[in-house]
């Protein structure tokens, strides 16, 4: 009886480490099925498309825009300058941090992705952002 008691709580673990293996495999690949949809629509809009960069995706993150609304011209109007700190809504609501890092459940669900591309950058830019902007800002928050 006490050995049995013993392996019990090992149990619970070896299941719980299971558990968040399995999801962030999961949480992975959405990841990776979406940065290849990006990539696809970038090649088919650009022959020359030669792959995402964090590098380019960090600066778009910086950039300040004039065509969307006044009150946000860049992702950072929101969001942290850094993206592992939490952000804030000029309406001063709580944003979670977008790196990865710091929310490893993001960019796991393509269909909120999109939503909150489409809203930021029409809210940002004032049009929807390419699939080379989308991945390499995507990409930059996947490398924090």
């Amino acid at each position: 009886m006490k050995r049995h008691a013993q392996r019990h709580p090992r149990t619970k673990l070896l299941a719980a480490t299971l558990a968040v293996l399995v999801s962030t495999t999961a949480f992975a690949a959405a990841r990776d099925d979406l940065l290849a949809a990006y990539s696809a629509a970038a090649k088919s809009g650009d022959p020359h498309f030669a792959g995402f960069s964090a590098t380019r995706g960090e600066a778009f993150h910086r950039q300040s825009f004039a065509g969307g609304k006044a009150d946000t011209p860049a992702c950072t109007s929101c969001h942290a300058n850094d993206p592992r700190k939490s952000g804030q809504t000029p309406a001063g609501k709580a944003i979670d941090p977008v790196a990865l890092s710091a929310s490893p459940g993001r960019y796991a669900d393509p269909a909120k992705v999109e939503k909150w591309f489409k809203r930021n950058c029409n809210d940002v830019l004032g049009r929807q952002c390419t699939a080379q902007e989308k991945g390499d800002w995507l990409s930059f928050m996947i490398s924090q």
